[in-house]
């Protein structure tokens, strides 16, 4: 196999998987907008309140974010140990703005249950 096809299969990817989660996303909430408009069409109260609050959005964010960066810098960390190559470790650096970007979700997070919840 030529770098070409290789090439060809790297852009039909990168370009097929964001798609197919947006359209998933627009399922969802699609069928979500049917179920509900069964609902009230049977008289069921619906009440129109987001699924998590915003502290938990941010937290559960945070949580995602700082999880794959980890496995970001562990898996290149891992694979410059074994590889012997001290390059790799640039690939793993890359780890740091997501884990940065999470950490700052966490902080958010804390924030709003502080203004929540304040003290004295």
């Amino acid at each position: 196999m030529d770098g070409k096809f290789i090439g060809l299969v790297a852009v039909i990817m990168s370009l097929s998987i964001p798609l197919g989660a947006m359209y998933a996303y627009y399922r969802v909430r699609k069928l979500r907008s049917e179920e509900r408009l069964a609902a009230i069409a049977r008289g069921v109260s619906i009440p129109m309140v987001a699924e998590l609050s915003e502290t938990a959005r941010s937290r559960r964010a945070g949580i995602l974010l700082v999880s794959a960066a980890i496995g970001w810098i562990l898996t290149f960390g891992l694979i410059s140990q074994i590889e012997r190559e001290p390059e790799t470790w640039i690939a793993a650096a890359f780890g740091i703005i997501p884990l940065a970007v999470g950490i700052g979700y966490f902080l958010d997070a804390t924030l709003i249950r502080h203004d929540l919840h304040p003290s004295g």
